[in-house]
């Protein structure tokens, strides 16, 4: 029987979050297979610099499970409160202001969680020759009780590297965030028994991040992410008013601030016949500039809105209404929300960055500075046209196929 002990410390902490990030639909994504596989019991940790702790598997089943439901939502469903005020704001007359979310939180008090999650708290097994530890969420790794402690008790640790962001481009992190994400890449590169890229664009820049620093890489392993079962096979149904969607937590990488001075031009130009944007995210780091724009430029107000959280089902219906899901991002790992809405028949109009060579095929790709470019592609959208040839997105088992071997797991097929 192998264990493996698998980190929740990032889903459990997401436990107020509305919506998910693309890390935490991940781990999600991890829980479901590992808690799948035959011959395989799974110890849920949670991590930290100074420690690592057991959890309560059954405690942690639960928790998760109203995670996935709450972020999955109801596609039967009647539209929530939120979303029937959207859709009205990007479909019917133009109001005289935008609308604009701030983040939400499932009330459940910070302090009582603390004391329920130690309650919680297990005395960890002893770690033993043949475990597998599994990390797909950033955990720290690079503290007392990270990888080198685990490696010298035998134990073999999976890691997922998202991206490199922090590193290579740290003027769109927090302060402190480009150290941080060096340590702990090089941790893993240094430790781990393998790593996970959701890409190759991810995968050639950890190749070259290894080489600057000198450090010899474990296998490492591009396997693209799945999507969810929502966002499976073309549905494109335009309305007759034109919107547009931009997924992506509100942050300088995503590109907004041009996008929206693009919205301006349009704005301009076009009159009232300018198409209306919905921003759908999390607000961010280095959000100023767009925030700034969205409350107080004039020609946008009542043609850019904003939501903060929208579960997986309002946002399939969102983007499948709209005439493009619009992907700007300056960098970027993986970009899901881009292959959800190519996965459903949505045109997208995207930067032309790596990730999205590799991944958004099909996707109309724009230089992320080329403000002409994009103002013309987005006015050009504004009238219906045939849906795209279909689009095959990756899958999780194909996925799981690829990464199973790293670790000597089963794939779980």
């Amino acid at each position: 029987m192998t264990r493996v002990l698998f980190e929740v410390g990032r889903l459990i902490g997401r436990r107020d979050r509305a919506a998910p990030t693309g890390v935490d639909r991940v781990c999600l994504a991890y829980d479901r297979w590992l808690r799948g596989l035959k011959g395989v019991t799974v110890v849920p940790v949670h991590t930290t610099r100074r420690r690592m702790t057991a959890l309560d598997p059954r405690w942690v089943g639960d928790r998760i499970a109203e995670l996935a439901h709450r972020w999955t939502g109801d596609a039967s469903a009647a539209p929530l409160p939120a979303e029937t005020r959207l859709i009205r704001a990007l479909t019917g007359p133009r109001p005289s202001r935008s609308l604009l979310d701030a983040p939400t939180e499932v009330e459940t008090g910070r302090g009582r969680r603390t004391v329920e999650r130690l309650l919680r708290t297990r005395p960890l097994p002893e770690p033993r020759r043949g475990d597998v530890y599994v990390d797909v969420g950033h955990a720290p790794l690079d503290g007392p009780y990270g990888l080198a402690r685990l490696r010298t008790q035998g134990v073999r640790p999976l890691v997922m590297i998202h991206d490199l962001i922090p590193v290579s481009h740290p003027e769109f992190c927090r302060p402190g965030e480009g150290p941080r994400h060096r340590s702990r890449v090089r941790a893993a590169l240094t430790h781990a028994s393998g790593i996970v890229a959701n890409s190759v664009a991810t995968a050639e820049a950890l190749a070259a991040f290894a080489a600057r620093e000198n450090v010899t890489p474990p296998r490492l392993v591009a396997a693209p992410l799945g999507l969810e079962a929502l966002f499976a096979g073309p549905r494109w149904a335009p309305g007759a008013a034109p919107y547009f969607v931009c997924v992506g937590t509100l942050e300088a990488r995503k590109n907004l601030a041009f996008l929206l001075t693009v919205w301006r031009r349009l704005a301009e130009t076009m009159g009232d016949a300018a198409p209306r944007l919905a921003l759908i995210g999390r607000h961010g780091w280095e959000n100023e500039a767009v925030l700034d724009l969205l409350e107080r430029s004039p020609p946008l107000q009542g043609l850019v809105h904003h939501a903060a959280d929208l579960p997986d089902a309002a946002l399939a219906r969102l983007m499948t209404g709209a005439r493009a899901v619009l992907a700007p991002s300056a960098v970027e790992g993986f970009d899901l929300p881009a292959l959800e809405a190519l996965s459903l028949g949505v045109p997208v109009i995207a930067s032309d960055i790596a990730a999205h060579r590799e991944l958004a095929r099909g996707a109309r790709l724009i230089d992320p500075l080329d403000g002409p470019g994009w103002t013309s592609a987005i006015a050009s959208a504004c009238a219906v046209v045939s849906p795209r040839a279909i689009f095959t997105p990756p899958t999780w088992p194909d996925h799981f196929a690829a990464v199973a071997p790293l670790a000597g797991l089963p794939e779980g097929r």
